[in-house]
């Protein structure tokens, strides 16, 4: 049979795509949402697997690079794809692009994200031929080192896409616990080094001994570490929740009269000290607001001298340029308050040089927005600082420690307001609130969410979901919250560094394999 098709080949695209697909479920998983942290070190070490076998057996080089990197491409293509490709609804359904340049573009993103991750792999078989043997605790330390730099190269560069990073898996079950101290990505780096020790130790009992301490380590910080956070109080809040559909939020006889009418009386009805109106609530500029409307409302919010709202509408003129922002209408005593969204989304609210072509594609109100600064202050009521993000900035978790570098104008409370209607009922609603979540283990602070169309939800400190509202309906949510005072570690070291101790904790460990791959 030596001019049959070797079945072996045919195995080398579906395992690693398999694993890459568990990955993507273990975010949030089709029909619960919920993330497994199991499932995703499961997937990881069968990729880790695959390369420490290359490396055992011995193949030449060149073999052996391209075969890593065309595992690991492989392996995050289907992982990415698999977790962002509700885009295809953005595109298609809502943007009217044709259904099979919907799916290129999604595989094209996917794909040319993957690299970082092919990358990675084909680097460490390179390095860890020397370490697999006798340093498997040094090759697997190599592994989650290049695997992170490949998640914070996916997270930074090219103003940064880090949907569905492998640590957001671990918001729930045992991992969760480092979430104040390292972040999602140093969460990511831990079941990387996990997922390379099971694999090298070919899940003998002695794969028992780095699983065990780590479990240990864990629970032991868990039951006796300290408390980060204190309380600032309790709070009352209102989120509103309308349920407009994408394609009908700017369509004139539909979409923006209905908005405009059900949150006035929202607003004007509500009886809770702060109610959060979501992203572009208002979808129309101030000034092209029907006449008195704008004023009527704030009018209203003088006059309760009693409550605040936060609004999400968008900014600006022509000439000065366009921002997506969020308004505080409170008291006169209140001081005037706006905060801009500081990361905007490429395609979304700029444009990327050279790729309007693509924009013009799409029927899509689409246009180039300006960014606000990261370190915007928060807003003081009640004692409480409310501190405003808008819809994609909680996936950057750096920039939002950024507002805690002096602990005593940090904010109590984090409140979102979005619109992930651009993608229907699909896992981007159940990912994003993980995302969330793990944005308030991170901080110690709840995180307030208003959105369009889900998931509208208030979340404490410890990222558990206190309180929420049936997804795709339209209502409101009336809850408590708890402000926190204090800062994480994560929150200390990330408002001072960004991501800067991960970077170069990657950076150093390549280094000192490289230097020791010269040596021997």
């Amino acid at each position: 049979m030596s001019g049959g098709r070797d079945p072996s080949r045919g195995l080398q695209i579906v395992w690693p795509a398999l694993a890459g697909a568990a990955q993507a479920a273990s975010i949030a998983m089709p029909g619960s949402g919920q993330a497994l942290g199991w499932l995703q070190i499961l997937s990881m070490t069968l990729l880790a697997s695959g390369l420490a076998r290359m490396v055992r057996h011995g193949q030449a080089a060149r073999s052996r690079h391209v075969q890593a990197a065309w595992f690991g491409g492989l392996f995050a293509t289907a992982w990415l794809a698999g977790s962002f490709w509700w885009l295809f609804v953005s595109m298609h359904d809502v943007g009217g692009l044709p259904a099979p340049l919907a799916v290129l573009a999604v595989l094209a993103l996917a794909s040319a994200l993957a690299i970082y991750y092919a990358a990675a792999c084909a680097v460490w078989v390179n390095l860890a031929q020397r370490l697999v043997g006798s340093r498997a605790g040094a090759a697997s330390v190599l592994f989650a080192a290049l695997w992170t730099l490949a998640e914070l190269m996916r997270a930074r560069w090219f103003t940064g896409f880090p949907w569905a990073a492998g640590g957001y898996a671990h918001v729930d079950g045992l991992l969760s616990v480092w979430a104040p101290w390292i972040g999602v990505y140093g969460i990511g780096a831990l079941a990387a080094w996990l997922a390379m020790r099971l694999a090298l130790s070919g899940w003998r009992l002695r794969a028992l001994k780095p699983l065990t301490g780590l479990t240990v380590l864990t629970w032991a910080i868990q039951a006796w570490g300290p408390v980060f956070t204190t309380t600032a109080g309790i709070g009352q809040v209102e989120l509103l929740q309308a349920n407009i559909s994408q394609t009908a939020k700017f369509d004139g006889a539909s979409g923006i009269r209905d908005a405009l009418q059900w949150y006035e009386a929202q607003l004007r009805a509500s009886q809770q000290p702060l109610v959060v109106a979501p992203e572009t609530a208002m979808p129309l500029l101030p000034q092209h607001l029907p006449e008195a409307y704008w004023t009527g409302l704030q009018q209203h919010f003088v006059k309760s001298d009693r409550a605040v709202a936060l609004v999400g509408v968008p900014l600006g003129s022509l000439a000065e340029g366009y921002t997506n922002s969020v308004l505080a209408l409170g008291p006169d005593d209140l001081p005037a308050y706006r905060y801009d969204k500081s990361h905007l989304v490429p395609f979304g609210e700029f444009i990327p040089p050279g790729f309007a072509w693509f924009i013009r594609m799409m029927n899509i109100p689409l246009g180039d927005f300006q960014a606000g600064r990261h370190d915007q202050p928060a807003l003081a009521w009640q004692g409480q600082r409310l501190a405003p993000n808008v819809c994609y900035e909680d996936l950057f978790g750096e920039e939002l420690a950024l507002r805690f570098k002096d602990p005593k104008t940090a904010p109590t409370v984090l409140v979102n307001v979005s619109n992930i209607a651009w993608f229907g009922n699909t896992l981007a609603v159940d990912q994003h609130l993980n995302i969330s979540r793990m944005r308030a283990m991170e901080l110690g602070r709840p995180m307030l969410r208003a959105t369009n169309t889900g998931a509208t939800a208030i979340i404490d400190h410890a990222g558990r979901v206190t309180a929420d509202l049936p997804r795709f309906t339209r209502g409101s949510l009336v809850g408590s919250y708890e402000g926190r005072n204090g800062r994480t570690p994560f929150a200390m070291w990330a408002s001072a560094w960004g991501l800067g101790p991960l970077w170069a904790w990657c950076v150093a460990v390549v280094a000192l394999a490289l230097g020791w791959r010269q040596r021997s």
